[in-house]
């Protein structure tokens, strides 16, 4: 649970240092890096669930992954933006 708030938590901050309510101030700010290694512990906090054997829990945490992996592209585009 702490992952998931944790990689939500770094998407939302960096859309705000990306200044997103105001879409015509999109901007990409270096304190989103940080953003980025939150998003990226969270990931890697999410992948430490993982078991060896295939179950539905296996499969909601491999869902949160690719959850998580949407986060972390998400916010490389919005550290581009010019």
């Amino acid at each position: 649970m702490r992952a998931i708030i944790l990689s939500v938590g770094a998407f939302l901050a960096s859309l705000r240092l990306a200044g997103f309510p105001n879409i015509q101030n999109l901007h990409s700010s270096p304190w989103q890096i940080l953003a980025l290694l939150f998003a990226a512990w969270g990931m890697a906090e999410t992948a430490r669930c993982l078991q060896r054997r295939w179950s539905l829990y296996h499969a909601g945490i491999l869902i949160l992954l690719y959850a998580n992996l949407l986060i972390l592209t998400a916010i490389v585009v919005l550290m581009t933006v010019p």
